[in-house]
């Protein structure tokens, strides 16, 4: 029988690797002045690599949480020219926003003839008919912020599309598109889980990340 992986719970772990660790999450969530810092503060040599189109990375992310949507598209045709045209979800996504911000603002004349344009053309496929009614929706009411579809007016949704598009640059621009941090809590979770079915009762309890931020 192998030994219990607790027995390593005291076992040193190399300063550099949590430096590195600690790097690729601000390069990846575009944290420019943190990152400079870190790197002063510990010495580390910037990877130039990653650098590369961050501060446009974090335009668009911004503009596209702030719901400018067009914005963001024309820089990231910019900075990934073909993204868009290759990645249809995206590019619905970031028009459906854009299609959101013109409903909220009572623009409905000028919402109608940007889904015309815009968004008819997806209509001709399957998985976006469900999602274009639902935008569509919108019109139907005074105040689309109350309405029963009101989550596509929020910022959890521009969030999710606004992850997903540094997610898909940083692939596009052949850069990893999850942080070390996202694959090591990833792995965790599921050796936590492989412990759990092998040693029963005495298994070790899931892994929380909130609990362990918290010890």
């Amino acid at each position: 029988m192998e030994d219990d992986p607790r027995h390593y719970d005291h076992v040193a772990i190399n300063e550099n690797d949590i430096h590195n660790v600690v790097l690729s999450y601000l390069v990846h969530n575009c944290f420019n002045e943190t990152m400079e810092s870190f790197i002063a503060c510990t010495g580390m040599k910037q990877p130039v690599d990653y650098l590369e189109g961050m501060e446009k990375r974090k335009r668009i992310f911004n503009f596209t949480l702030e719901g400018n949507a067009l914005k963001a598209i024309e820089l990231t045709n910019q900075l990934a020219h073909d993204l868009l045209e290759k990645n249809e979800d995206l590019h619905f996504d970031l028009l459906s926003i854009h299609f959101g911000e013109l409903v909220r603002s009572r623009k409905c004349t000028e919402a109608l003839e940007f889904a015309q344009t815009k968004l008819t053309p997806f209509g001709k496929v399957q998985k976006y008919v469900g999602q274009l009614e639902d935008f569509m929706t919108l019109l139907a009411y005074e105040e689309p912020d109350k309405s029963p579809r009101f989550h596509l007016l929020g910022l959890e949704f521009r969030q999710k599309v606004a992850e997903s598009l540094n997610r898909a640059i940083l692939e596009h621009m052949k850069l990893p598109s999850y942080t070390a941090m996202e694959r090591l809590i990833q792995q965790t979770t599921v050796v936590r889980q492989c412990l759990s079915q092998e040693l029963g009762k005495d298994a070790l309890p899931s892994f929380s990340l909130k609990d362990f931020l918290e010890s």
